[in-house]
């Protein structure tokens, strides 16, 4: 399946890019970032490029401290629709993901970043 999201920003070396946060979980290190509906995210999506960020990245599981880990079937039903629902606002976007399998889920609608905190040390399959 070839990317349907049309990445129009190119990311050159020496340029400094902002990337507007969205969150698709309920308990999110930071409240103001989270959606809770597709529709609400292509709104703030909207708004962040407006005020110039480049990049949209999308998470669908916390990492704050103390948080609690949500299946793989969990976060792509939470970043997947978000994803496809960005289609042709013109930012890149990158999903917060430390799973392979929601990794290549998410390049396939069109995620041309992946977000790993893990540095890939989450799992071995992300590489």
């Amino acid at each position: 399946m070839r990317p349907v999201l049309e990445a129009a920003r190119t990311i050159a070396a020496g340029k400094t890019l902002v990337m507007g946060v969205l969150n698709a979980t309920p308990d999110s290190f930071y409240g103001p970032s989270t959606v809770g509906s597709a529709s609400a995210a292509h709104a703030r999506a909207e708004a962040f490029i407006a005020d110039g960020a480049d990049i949209i990245d999308i998470g669908g599981e916390s990492s704050r401290p103390g948080s609690e880990p949500v299946t793989a079937d969990e976060e792509q039903a939470r970043v997947y629709p978000i994803i496809d629902a960005l289609r042709g606002l013109g930012a890149i976007v990158s999903v917060d993901t430390w799973r392979a399998d929601t990794a290549r889920g998410a390049v396939s609608r069109g995620a041309v970043m992946i977000n790993d905190i893990t540095a890939l040390r989450g799992d071995p399959e992300m590489a």
